[in-house]
């Protein structure tokens, strides 16, 4: 598959191509300019934090109006990127996809209807969509009731077949499975929220009235596809120490710690061991709430037949919506689902191997040397993703050129904007400085490597794109040297004239979040 590029996009690379990025602070083939040696001065002074010693850092800068490298430091060597990895992801499915998509999910029947009976099968076809909510389902048992239906003699059949029943990515690892920025991918699923963490339930444990009794545990939503193991104690006083763990292969979640009387509840999202089994418990709860008794079994993973008759259908929001939460909380779960949808779009084949492969066949075309890199998921959850900065800078000036671009640029996180559709996981960095409602970026963490590549605006009004990759540091966080990168592209200006390196900036304290996790997958949000 090969796209024909645009005539934007063709004078964009060209202008990239020219641009010399061998050597590790050399800005051009041309001797730099007093205001690039400063920067360069500056930037090299962040990366020798002693943070960083022993580590790897890439860092690429190019002013996206010329195609002029401003600064290239290890822009070709292969590091981790996390979760910028999703600019690779979003990119394609805006393209291939198109801003448009819909996700659809059907309710079907192949049965003879007489009166309010339905002599055969109830179907539930997924299609992928990951914004599905309870309420959701039950819209869809409301119409069917509305439709006449009250008995159905056969089973309801829970159809997931869009996707293959690859519920993990590749080379995640088994520590993550139950927390929900690993959630299993199904093409039937559920969203506890309209953060829309699909295949994800919330469970909630509030004190009991006296001490030594339970706590009480409840879910959103409600269902009976979970079990709860309840083994945590409400005690007189003391700190909460409630914790939540899913056992593997299963769905019991076992509660344990402590919570005093009077407190808040404690409150966590895991992850669910099968979601097509949840999504089919939901909606078949909210059949028998409408009065629709379904007398057989619930059947899962198996096709609705072709000659089976749509009853009633849900339609997701467009892509360009789901985008906002998709790149401002840096959902895992939805660049999963896109990578799959890419590759039963374009190849009929619902598979990480055919959206990844659709992937790097669009990036290809936009200009980015596939050859360099390796992807092996959707999210940047893998450790066996390696992308040079080079190539993420290649792909952000290309993409400018899109139609869809000021929709994409958008729904990138905004530093220091405290809304939290519009900050995202940037929105409590860079505040009070240049970079603040300035720089729009995709984040990355994982232990040991985080990212920061997109977009910021210097002080001469000039667009740079940038990427920033760090790997193999032993602190907790260096989220506050990229967020000194930012900040010095932002006060960059080709109007002075002095050599002398400017002052390293400032970066306000990042929030405390665990390490190598993003900000907005720490519930309740921190940042």
């Amino acid at each position: 598959m090969h796209r024909r590029l645009s005539i934007g996009a063709l004078t964009v690379l060209a202008l990239v191509a020219t641009a010399t990025t061998a050597g590790a602070t050399t800005a051009t083939a041309e001797a730099p300019t007093p205001a690039q040696t400063r920067l360069h001065a500056t930037i090299d002074a962040v990366l020798a934090d002693s943070r960083l010693a022993g580590a790897q850092a890439g860092v690429v800068v190019v002013d996206t109006r010329t195609g002029q490298t401003l600064y290239d430091r290890n822009g070709d060597r292969r590091l981790v990127p996390a979760s910028n990895t999703k600019l690779l992801t979003s990119t394609a499915a805006m393209e291939l996809l198109g801003p448009g998509h819909r996700f659809t999910t059907d309710v079907a029947s192949d049965g003879v209807r007489r009166a309010g009976l339905l002599a055969g099968n109830l179907y539930l076809r997924g299609g992928g969509d990951p914004t599905m909510l309870a309420e959701d389902y039950d819209r869809l048992a409301a119409q069917v009731a509305a439709e006449g239906v009250r008995v159905v003699t056969g089973n309801l059949v829970a159809d997931d077949t869009r996707y293959d029943r690859t519920r993990l990515g590749p080379d995640w690892t088994w520590d993550d499975e139950s927390y929900y920025y690993a959630a299993q991918v199904s093409a039937l699923t559920v969203a506890p929220d309209t953060d829309y963490d699909a295949g994800t339930v919330i469970v909630h444990a509030a004190p009991a009235g006296q001490a030594g009794a339970r706590p009480a545990i409840t879910m959103t939503p409600a269902n009976g596809w979970l079990r709860i193991d309840n083994r945590a104690e409400t005690v007189a006083t003391g700190e909460t120490t409630i914790s939540f763990e899913r056992e593997h292969g299963g769905n019991t979640i076992v509660v344990t710690g402590q919570i005093a009387v009077g407190e808040d509840p404690a409150s966590d999202w895991m992850t669910v061991w099968e979601p097509t089994g949840y999504a089919a418990d939901i909606f078949r709860s909210a059949l028998q709430r409408h009065g629709v008794r379904v007398l057989g079994r619930t059947v899962l993973g198996r096709s609705t037949p072709d000659a089976a008759k749509i009853v009633t259908r849900h339609d997701s929001m467009p892509l360009s919506e789901l985008l906002v939460p998709f790149l401002k909380l840096s959902n895992n779960g939805h660049a999963e689902v896109l990578t799959k949808e890419l590759g039963r779009v374009l190849s009929g084949s619902g598979t990480w191997d055919a959206g990844l492969t659709a992937i790097g066949e669009y990036v290809g075309d936009s200009g980015v040397d596939t050859g360099t890199l390796r992807q092996r998921d959707g999210s940047g959850l893998s450790r066996r993703n390696m992308i040079p900065p080079a190539q993420f800078v290649t792909l952000l000036s290309a993409v400018r050129a899109e139609p869809w671009f000021d929709t994409w640029y958008a729904a990138l996180p905004v530093a220091g904007n405290p809304e939290r559709f519009v900050g995202g996981t940037l929105r409590s960095r860079m505040r009070g400085t240049p970079a603040a409602d300035n720089v729009h970026a995709k984040t990355g963490s994982l232990t040991g490597a985080s990212s920061l590549s997109g977009y910021v605006t210097d002080a001469d009004g000039h667009l740079l794109a940038f990427s920033v990759v760090l790997n193999n540091y032993l602190t907790s966080s260096v989220k506050g040297l990229e967020d000194q990168i930012a900040i010095a592209l932002a006060s960059y200006s080709e109007k002075g004239t002095s050599t002398a390196r400017l002052a390293v900036p400032a970066a306000p304290e990042s929030p405390r979040v665990p390490e190598g996790l993003e900000c907005a997958w720490v519930k309740p949000i921190l940042c």
